[in-house]
């Protein structure tokens, strides 16, 4: 279900399976928290690879929280097994780090919790590397003193940090980001279906492709989020 394309009238789009990798391991929980191991990253990617993925993303999702960098070996490892577009995100604090990731195998890298407290990194990876190359992975849960009705949060879902998610996504863009991974920590691992409103108001700000993340329990929720605006759809 994760690696097949939804047709919706005459479009295509893209369901990418995403791997929530822990010190060198899948893990699953929900809202980044009651982690449970879920195997090796090159396992789970070949095999998503061989059913038909289009791309596959690689999330480190306490590499900021643990204060380290992203396990390259693994991101060596996954890259090497698989034979379409990789997404890395986690721990990347600098435009060196950007490159090493690159150079570790990754077609993209995904910034976040270094993105919100300096974000001239932005500016300086995609003047460096490219905007093709720049995914800003926005998290954000509902708050209602937001002008938008969403904060963004960082440290893996940890840490509210008083921006605006709406705001922030147009910064972003703004700074040369060629593509926004949103996840919502409401329903991160939940099944219960993306949040809507918050992918809605985050594709409508911005004309860079958005991939919705968080809560995905059935392709009706992909179906729903791709008419809200989303590109892309992740899935864990």
């Amino acid at each position: 279900m994760l690696n097949k394309k939804i047709a919706i009238d005459t479009m295509a789009a893209r369901v990418i399976p995403c791997l929530d990798v822990d010190k060198g391991r899948v893990v699953k929980g929900v809202n980044f928290v009651n982690l449970i191991d879920a195997g090796d990253p090159v396992e789970q990617a070949s095999i998503y690879n061989d059913e038909g993925a289009d791309e596959l993303v690689f999330l480190d999702i306490t590499a900021s929280s643990d204060y380290r960098k992203t396990v390259l070996d693994a991101v060596r490892r996954t890259a090497e097994s698989i034979f379409i577009p990789l997404t890395v995100g986690g721990g990347i604090r600098s435009v060196q780090d950007f490159r090493d990731t690159l150079r570790a195998g990754a077609d993209k890298v995904s910034i976040n919790t270094s993105a919100v407290e300096r974000p001239e990194l932005v500016s300086e990876s995609a003047k460096t590397c490219g905007s093709q190359c720049v995914v800003v992975a926005i998290d954000a849960k509902r708050n209602n003193k937001m002008p938008s009705g969403f904060v963004v949060v960082t440290h893996g879902g940890r840490k509210e940090r008083g921006i605006d998610a709406v705001k922030w996504a147009r910064e972003a863009e703004d700074r040369g980001a060629g593509e926004i991974l949103l996840t919502s920590m409401d329903r991160d691992g939940t099944k219960d279906g993306f949040d809507l409103e918050l992918t809605s108001a985050i594709a409508s700000a911005v004309a860079i492709p958005v991939i919705a993340s968080g809560g995905a329990g059935s392709p009706k929720d992909f179906v729903d989020a791709i008419k809200c605006g989303a590109s892309a759809v992740l899935a864990a």
